[in-house]
């Protein structure tokens, strides 16, 4: 299958994304009954903070931008190295739309109809209040994980400039560089949003001035690369400081318009991910399957396949997006299909693109290189294509940059979910109980990236990316739950339910098994191996409790 055209597989796949979202999404929204009649939290809790009734498209960017960052790049190419295209590529594809796809949709539906609640607390009134507690705590570190991974990555970006940049002989300084187009674009987005509320103005006329501002801030980043020159510890403690202010900022002011923006930077990679993918002439080199098991620790293509590309098919991150800030937007029911669904099939293209900056490339130019450069250097080859292989080095820093926006866009979310957690947690209300929840959110993560070197998160990060899709797995247990009781089927919430639990359990005690085997005393394999043994024990926990709820359940009448 190794000469297969590239661009009739990419056609193909784009095929299956259209007639998911046509067909298999329509009837997921006759399944969960949307109903444009029923008032929205957006409208109902009103606030002007964290409810605010939001245009599709205008959302649609937004929740695109904050559940699209690293997980769907990295997967993909790290599978495909391990296990052949071809795997990698009907996963992609047929869990996106059957189980990933439908997870964000059905999260953002439950959210809807339990008064713009998280997913925790969902569980808490389905479940019983010792689950939903369980669950919340789960969720609140899992949230300090992304924080500190992705403040990690993002700090060591702009001290060094990411992977993409190696080798390429820019005249600037690549770290300052992106951090300066970094923290241009945060500015841009909050005098969008303070334009948008004064004066009102019509988003298109606001997109074409603000968006062409916004890839501009590239260029301008390399002109005063040398403004913003910070050590890594430094940047991580800056990063946490913008998160907790952006936490507790309304959403109108940085949240929405930063995710706007940041919108249309993924809709560019994704265009010249198509015009390299069409137009470029390239064929794939990577064999389409090499094994089953490579002989290493977590080198099984069953389970590790699916935990491994992970985002790109399927994220528990993206129930708590959806059910966290995104259902306190929805301003109708209808919209849900667009944004829950449509987003998760977005992002599967990018992890497609992804796979295909991988697959391109033969095994001698792969060698030494990590995902990130492989990555950057196959949107800066397609990027070419329009602007001629003279400005190859600015279309590779563009690609750093960009990939740099998208783990940051990231940040303020996740720091704004935890800060919802904590306050249904603990009953803390007000803009102290915010900044409380904010503050009890971030403290881990700043201790953790001030007493440890860049880099440090990917000790722990084989284990979160399988508790990642057991967080979907549990999400999708409430949601089945809360079908059952509201009288309607939820055969396609078990039937993927029962799959992520069978490879994320199978997962994470291969995990812990290979953790203990390769501890010495109490080190970071032994920490693996404990957290991993505590996630499954959470997962039994509240299985046990899921099944009990399903069999006292008496379906709602009519």
């Amino acid at each position: 299958m190794e000469g297969m055209s590239l661009p009739l597989l990419a056609l193909s796949f784009l095929a299956l994304l259209f007639a998911g979202y046509a067909f298999y999404g329509r009837f997921l929204a006759r399944r969960l009954g949307l109903d444009d009649a029923r008032a929205t939290p957006a409208h109902a809790r009103a606030d002007g903070v964290d409810y605010v009734a939001t245009p599709r498209f205008y959302l649609f960017a937004q929740h695109f931008s904050a559940i699209a960052a690293a997980g769907p790049i990295a997967g993909p190419i790290l599978a495909c190295q391990q296990f052949g295209w071809l795997p990698c590529l009907l996963w992609i594809g047929f869990g996106v739309v059957f189980i990933g796809a439908m997870h964000d949709f059905s999260s953002l539906v439950a959210s809807l109809r339990h008064d713009g609640c998280s997913i925790a607390e969902i569980a808490r009134m389905r479940l019983g209040t010792p689950a939903g507690r369980a669950f919340m705590a789960f969720i609140w570190l899992s949230l300090i994980y992304v924080i500190v991974a992705f403040a990690d990555i993002t700090a060591g970006s702009f001290v060094s400039g990411t992977e993409e940049l190696e080798g390429t002989g820019v005249a600037f300084n690549a770290g300052g560089a992106v951090a300066a187009a970094s923290v241009l674009y945060l500015g841009l987005a909050i005098v969008m949003g303070l334009v948008q509320k004064l004066l009102s103005p019509p988003l298109w006329l606001v997109t074409l001035i603000f968006v062409p501002a916004t890839f501009a801030l590239s260029w301008l980043g390399t002109e005063i690369s040398t403004w913003l020159v910070f050590d890594a510890r430094t940047w991580g403690l800056l990063i946490l400081g913008y998160c907790l202010l952006a936490s507790v900022t309304p959403v109108w002011a940085l949240l929405q318009p930063r995710g706007y923006l940041g919108g249309f930077v993924l809709y560019s990679a994704l265009a010249i991910g198509v015009i390299g993918v069409l137009f470029g002439g390239y064929e794939l080199q990577q064999p389409a399957f090499t094994t089953f098991d490579t002989g290493k620790a977590g080198g099984q293509l069953f389970p590790f396949l699916f935990v491994t590309i992970a985002c790109g098919a399927c994220s528990g991150f993206h129930g708590l997006v959806c059910s966290g800030t995104t259902s306190k937007q929805i301003d109708r029911e209808s919209h849900a299909h667009t944004v829950g669904y449509g987003a998760m099939l977005a992002e599967a293209f990018v992890a497609l693109i992804a796979l295909v900056t991988v697959a391109i490339c033969t095994s001698e130019q792969l060698a030494g290189k990590k995902p990130g450069a492989i990555y950057g250097q196959g949107i800066g080859d397609f990027l070419t294509l329009l602007i001629g292989p003279e400005n190859r080095t600015f279309a590779i820093t563009f690609g750093a940059m960009a990939f740099s926006t998208f783990v940051f866009d990231t940040l303020d979310v996740a720091t704004r979910l935890g800060r919802y957690l904590v306050q249904e947690l603990l009953g803390l209300k007000g803009i102290a109980g915010a900044t409380l929840g904010t503050v009890a959110t971030l403290g881990p993560a700043a201790l953790f990236l001030y007493t440890s070197e860049g880099g440090a998160y990917m000790r722990f990060w084989s284990v979160f990316g399988a508790s990642n899709q057991l967080l979907a797995a549990l999400t999708l247990l409430s949601i089945a739950v809360w079908l059952r009781k509201e009288g309607r089927g939820n055969l396609f919430v078990v039937i993927p339910l029962a799959f992520l639990l069978v490879v994320t359990l199978w997962a994470l005690l291969s995990q812990a098994s290979s953790s203990f085997a390769a501890s010495q005393g109490w080190d970071a394999s032994r920490a693996n191996g404990v957290v991993a043994l505590v996630l499954v024990g959470l997962a039994l926990f509240l299985i046990v409790r899921a099944v009990t709820e399903l069999r006292r359940a008496r379906p709602a009448q009519g």
